[in-house]
């Protein structure tokens, strides 16, 4: 036995966006002969329609190949592709306890990006060896040295090993699997011990129930054995247990170090918490694994469904996709204008985009998002602190003491031409720059800022504004008290609550106005004048007004003079135009809501 696990490599596959992890691993895969020449697709791993169309990786993957190395010896790697997104970093660090060591891809015409070094950071405190590859050497743009000199300078790891390759043609490939072999550690692990698996993810599948990745740490898992897990204190029998090669194959057993997937029967995702410890239930440890930090949304949202009878769908919808993303979390709520939804926590917009985006295709719901947020406390003068997550539940503004908002510590690492404009942006965001020092000719910024200004666009703006070339990481530090407004909007003197927002006072006018403005053009005209305002409390700060349509009732009346008849007339339009304004319900489109969404980011 003890020879087998020698012979076992498993690695995480990092890198920024679009420095080609999906296409390394097809080429990897295609070499190892893990599909033949037909079954094979560009971006085998990225089984979602979403993750294809858009080319992003969301969930990390997990395939067992078996590779006979140039020394004769066979072995058996275990690839994990994984995100690039800060979104779904969580994803990533997931991904990284599973294994032992990283392939690191730079994109060699780019040189060292953002996430590349947030990636890099989390794998060398799991203790990860890395393998240095340069991808995309042959485009005409490709750099080699430069981008070695970079990854020496701002990530500080060794390139003399680096491999040049490029997932277009496949050069460079066989290069990377005999480095995996002979620089990456084997899994240590006793595999004479009792059963100890760390539960690396878990999702749902129509047909099996809740599917389990486990990496398996010390001793082995086998078929109909019962196992236990240490967090809840469940006990289940294995139906099945089997690995990717990337297609599910059914095995009888997985030994020490070895990654796979079991299934047990369980019918809800609640019960497998990622992270967990699995054990022999007749022989449980005393000592979990130290397992994952739980994720924080940090992002809040409103998800309503279009047409109110399609609740149960969404409700449903939702309860599936948190089987297979366990960092979104739900919770029911109702709003006078939108009906009955749910309140959601988001790790980031992108986050929120693809939800929103899934449980639209996957679950066919029409949905309605309200404005993102982040969670306040509001502090009332009889000493009691709420949690505000939506704005339109904060209570009456004489009962409230203060408002203290989320801030967070914020990393941002840029090429120094672009230093102004980070700084003058993170100055219009209420910052507070505490830190600025230079390693090379990137400075790295240290500022303070509110969390509910950096949500929206923040990464966008930086990422659009240096290019690219920009990383930025942060941290929550505290809540402070800040001088806060709610800003709430009203159609035909109606309040709309799902387009109530929590604002700086400075920002408030301005952003009143543009709303109103932008719901102007996007409401369509009904048969009476709607007024579409902006207000804090009771004072009106902005006003914009729809005109109705007039229909021409004086067509009938031939000829000129007949004031009377005319004059009748229109007194009868006029109150008519009186009593549907009254009793008139407008529709505020979809597109509106996206519009007023959209408004925010820019």
């Amino acid at each position: 036995m003890s020879g087998e696990i020698e012979n076992i490599r498993n690695f995480a596959i990092i890198a920024h966006i679009d420095h080609g992890k999906s296409t390394i691993a097809d080429r990897i895969i295609h070499s190892c002969g893990g599909l033949t020449e037909r079954e094979m697709k560009s971006q085998v791993l990225d089984s979602m329609d979403i993750e294809r169309e858009r080319g992003i990786t969301i969930k990390a993957q997990t395939v067992k190949l078996n590779y006979k190395a140039k020394d004769g010896k066979e072995y058996v790697l275990n690839i994990i592709d994984t995100p690039g997104h800060v979104d779904f970093s969580y994803e990533v660090s997931r991904s990284l306890y599973a294994c032992e060591g990283s392939i690191l891809i730079v994109d060699s015409t780019q040189g060292v990006e953002a996430q590349t070094l947030a990636n890099v950071y989390q794998a060398l405190d799991t203790n990860h060896e890395i393998v240095p590859v340069l991808n995309k050497v042959d485009l005409p743009a490709s750099d080699i040295e430069k981008t070695k000199k970079q990854i020496e300078d701002v990530i500080g790891i060794d390139t003399e090993n680096a491999i040049p390759c490029s997932g277009k043609t496949g050069e460079g490939i066989e290069d990377i699997l005999e480095q995996i072999i002979t620089t990456l550690p084997a899994p240590n692990g006793e595999t004479k011990s009792d059963l100890k698996c760390l539960l690396v993810d878990s999702w749902y599948d129509t047909y099996l129930g809740v599917v389990i990745l486990i990496r398996v740490i010390d001793g082995k898992l086998s078929k109909n054995m019962k196992i236990k897990m240490m967090s809840t204190n469940q006990e289940y029998i294995v139906e099945k247990v089997g690995v990717f090669t990337p297609k599910p194959t059914d095995i009888n057993e997985l030994n020490t170090g070895e990654i796979g997937f079991i299934t047990t029967g369980i019918k809800v995702l609640s019960e497998t918490k990622v992270g967990d410890t699995i054990c022999d239930a007749t022989k449980p440890l005393k000592d979990a694994l130290p397992g994952f930090k739980p994720s924080k949304p940090v992002v809040f949202c409103g998800l309503f469904p279009v047409d109110s009878s399609e609740y149960q769908k969404l409700k449903d919808g939702l309860a599936k996709l948190q089987l297979n993303d366990a960092s979104f979390s739900f919770e029911p709520e109702s709003s006078s204008a939108l009906g009955l939804g749910f309140r959601c926590g988001f790790l980031g917009l992108l986050h929120l985009e693809i939800v929103t985006e899934r449980l639209e295709r996957e679950f066919d719901v029409n949905l309605l998002t309200t404005t993102p947020g982040v969670v306040y406390k509001v502090h009332l003068n009889n000493e009691t602190i709420l949690d505000l997550q939506n704005p339109s539940s904060l209570p009456d503004q004489t009962l409230i003491k203060m408002i203290e908002e989320p801030w967070i510590r914020a990393t941002v690492i840029t090429p120094d031409q672009y230093l102004g404009s980070i700084i003058k942006m993170c100055q219009d965001k209420r910052g507070i720059q505490t830190n600025l020092s230079y390693s090379g000719n990137r400075a790295v910024i240290n500022y303070e800022l509110p969390l509910n200004e950096v949500v929206f666009d923040f990464n966008d703006r930086l990422k659009s504004m240096t290019s690219g070339y920009a990383s930025f990481d942060y941290e929550i530090i505290e809540h402070r008290e800040g001088d806060l407004v709610k800003l709430g909007i009203l159609v035909n003197a109606e309040p709309v609550d799902a387009l109530a927002m929590m604002i700086h006072k400075d920002f408030a006018q301005r952003t009143g106005r543009e709303v109103c403005e932008k719901l102007k053009d996007l409401i369509p005209r009904h048969n009476f004048m709607i007024p579409v305002q902006a207000a804090i409390g009771g004072k009106i700060i902005a006003r914009e007004t729809i005109k109705g349509f007039k229909k021409d009732v004086l067509t009938k009346i031939h000829g000129g003079g007949a004031t009377d008849r005319k004059r009748k007339l229109l007194e009868k339009q006029k109150k008519g135009k009186a009593r549907s304004k009254q009793f008139g319900r407008v529709e505020i489109p979809q597109e509106a809501f996206i519009g007023v969404l959209k408004i925010k980011k820019e």
